[in-house]
């Protein structure tokens, strides 16, 4: 059982609205009494971190009592606690953080924001790995050439997106990233893509998407969005900047030929 020993206030609210919200037994005590017979983890603050034998000991941070509540909760499975961090990539990524066999976290953010997330998961968790997808291959370079404090494995997605049936709407993305974290991948550092035309294209379309004067972004800025360098918003006030939008962009084509 988990117990909540402190007598920081920030500490203890943080961490017994963070339990109850999980639908966790436990109780709370103060630092100075005994502990209950079935405890085998307290989740206590700095001032009390030796205070406590024969249990496994969390120190929470008061701003961030979920990391403490994620780690209880594994010692009390006894899952070992490795944090794990599936990624479904795409345009606005699946993000789920495992603890042992547990989701513990999940998300779905835009790509921009994807890489702060991982990183603020793993934090100081014990050796995090972080496993990407290799769908979306832009994408997935993007948050592997990015991802550069933490291991991370590329891995084989084919067959991680589920069935999603009536009201299941929007989830496919988070399912498929829990997937993903529960595959082992090859170990990479970088991730090099060449973009294809095809690619090269879909990056034009969102640019002049947009764009405020209905105008798509050359294709040096669209390769510069493709590896990571740019993005699209940036790739359009760059394009703003050369002139690009001043003048009209012509869609005639030549049909005429020599006869």
């Amino acid at each position: 059982m988990i117990v909540v020993a402190t007598a920081d206030f920030e500490v203890y609210h943080g961490a017994v609205n963070e339990l109850r919200d999980r639908g966790t037994e436990f109780t709370t005590i103060e630092p100075d009494e005994e502990l209950p017979d079935r405890a085998t983890v307290v989740v206590t603050g700095d001032d009390h971190a030796d205070a406590f034998t024969g249990v496994t000991t969390i120190v929470a941070d008061p701003d961030d009592p979920r990391r403490a509540v994620d780690q209880a909760l594994a010692a009390v499975r006894g899952d070992g606690g490795r944090t794990i961090i599936g990624v479904d990539p795409g345009r606005r990524p699946g993000i789920a953080v495992l603890t042992g066999e547990t989701v513990v976290a999940a998300f779905q953010v835009p790509l921009g924001d994807a890489v702060d997330v991982i990183q603020r998961e793993a934090g100081d968790a014990p050796s995090p790995v972080v496993r990407i997808g290799d769908g979306s291959r832009l994408e997935s370079a993007k948050l592997v050439n990015e991802l550069d404090t933490v291991r991370v494995e590329l891995v084989d997605e084919t067959g991680t997106t589920p069935y999603l049936g009536t009201g299941s709407r929007g989830m496919g993305d988070v399912l498929a990233a829990v997937n993903i974290a529960r595959l082992e991948g090859e170990v990479v550092d970088d991730r090099e893509i060449e973009p294809t035309e095809g690619e090269i294209q879909v990056i034009k379309d969102r640019s002049r998407e947009r764009s405020e004067h209905n105008r798509a972004i050359d294709e040096v800025l669209a390769r510069r969005v493709a590896a990571g360098e740019l993005t699209v918003d940036e790739a359009l006030s760059e394009h703003r900047g050369a002139g690009s939008d001043s003048a009209p962009e012509s869609t005639e084509t030549d049909d005429s030929s020599d006869s």
